[in-house]
């Protein structure tokens, strides 16, 4: 369908648009200014609270194959993957909705985080697996897309310039709550259990929500006129050959990335730590991701996608292959956490770079619509990898023939080969594919 022009467009401002007044009343500058950088923290918070507690399920999934309850059960990995994955899946309906209909565009932050909340209460009462993972799974993760798509939707009217520094600032709040949330939740699981642990946090979730939801509203004020009025949108870009070289290899990293850090408690548990020190593991990976998160965002607005898409993969392949594969003791498996995190971690930032190339050839191609593409994407992989690990899991050896003949050497394999294929698009460049 054809893209209307819209003065409340998300993915470019026009020059003019900067600094002019709309119907009378003076904008707001954009890549700075009170209100730009209150939208920004806003942002960073709200990414945080969605995306940081279900980065750290790995503590979660760690509680219940030690529990009595769940140990026994099958398809635990499941559950974070899919409060992941359907955040990601669900992402382009939410983008269509807030697209098609604008005057819910300022309700969807606050209806996300009740849907989180409710979810995360109702996954207390659960007394099996298929219970969390409707609920602590899948009941988040639509809540969690639902309230962070507005924040997407209006990142491309506040930056423009500095649009890559400003995605890459916003994804590293999801690393500082990476640093946080183990710390807090393992505690909590280990005190009161699982179902005080999430009653209590579904009630922290809507509390720290609360300051920051009125600075999560668009520079360009939407008309009442528009508002009640429903807009078609363009998908054709998804079939243009260089986005959808974009979209496998984006989809083919997802299969690995997130799998270290579901497993790596587990595996630090088996090397005779326990503990904070176990989830020292995920936290290390989170607090390293912050820099990789902003570094990269500083790149993606100087240099072709292909170029920061390539430094990501490279790196954490070596990081995968000659760290972690080699990994018989804590110490390397701790260095690995911080190295994987600075390169594995930093990859969705590139995504701001593969917009900005896919709108070169789509001018209808809306910023938001690309992102929940995207993020589609990701969550296809994500969600594979959670039922694909039992099986690679199930299959591993156990050798001591460093990490990769031990109960994990099937999930290093995996992580390192598909970070490799995810920086396959970089050979497309070369051969003008792209």
């Amino acid at each position: 369908m054809e893209l209307e022009s819209r003065n409340n467009s998300t993915d470019r401002i026009e020059p003019d648009e900067l600094v002019h007044s709309h119907e009378g009343r003076q904008l707001p500058p954009v890549d700075g200014g009170k209100d730009a950088w209150m939208f920004l923290v806003a942002g960073f918070i709200i990414e945080g609270l969605t995306w940081g507690f279900a980065f750290s399920y790995g503590v979660f999934q760690d509680y219940y194959l030690s529990s009595d309850e769940f140990r026994n059960s099958g398809n635990i990995a499941a559950i974070g993957t899919c409060a992941l994955g359907i955040a990601y899946l669900s992402a382009p309906l939410d983008f269509a909705l807030l697209l098609g209909v604008p005057r819910f565009r300022r309700l969807a932050t606050p209806v996300g985080f009740l849907v989180m909340c409710l979810a995360l209460a109702l996954s207390s009462f659960s007394t099996t697996t298929t219970h969390l993972i409707l609920s602590q799974g899948v009941g988040y993760g639509l809540g969690a897309g639902l309230a962070y798509s507005p924040v997407i939707l209006w990142m491309g009217e506040w930056f423009v310039k500095r649009r890559g520094l400003a995605f890459g600032t916003m994804w590293a709040g999801t690393g500082l709550s990476g640093v946080v949330f183990p710390i807090v939740l393992q505690w909590m699981l280990k005190e009161y259990g699982f179902r005080t642990t999430l009653r209590v946090w579904s009630v922290l979730l809507m509390i720290l929500i609360a300051p920051v939801i009125y600075f999560v509203k668009p520079r360009i004020p939407t008309s009442s006129q528009t508002a009640s009025k429903i807009r078609p949108f363009d998908l054709s870009f998804i079939w243009t050959r260089s986005f959808m070289i974009y979209q496998v290899c984006n989809t083919v990293e997802a299969l690995g990335f997130f799998l270290p850090a579901v497993f790596l408690p587990s595996q630090a548990r088996s090397l005779g730590v326990t503990g904070p020190l176990a989830s020292l593991t995920v936290i290390l990976f989170n607090l390293a991701s912050i820099g990789g998160c902003v570094v990269m965002g500083m790149l993606v607005d100087k240099h072709h996608a292909t170029t920061c898409i390539l430094l990501s993969s490279v790196g954490t392949a070596l990081s995968v292959f000659l760290i972690w594969g080699f990994s018989v003791s804590i110490a390397p498996l701790y260095v690995f956490c911080i190295v994987y995190g600075l390169f594995a971690g930093s990859f969705t930032s590139t995504w701001t770079a593969i917009t900005r190339e896919t709108q070169k050839n789509n001018e209808r191609a809306d910023m938001s619509m690309i992102f929940g593409i995207l993020e589609t994407g990701r969550g296809i992989g994500n969600i594979a990898s959670g039922f694909l690990s039992e099986a690679l899991i199930a299959h591993g050896a156990s050798t001591s023939a460093y990490a990769f003949g031990s109960t994990y050497g099937n999930i290093i394999i995996f992580t390192g080969v598909t970070a490799l294929f995810g920086g396959a698009c970089a050979l497309a460049r070369p051969l003008k594919l792209l």
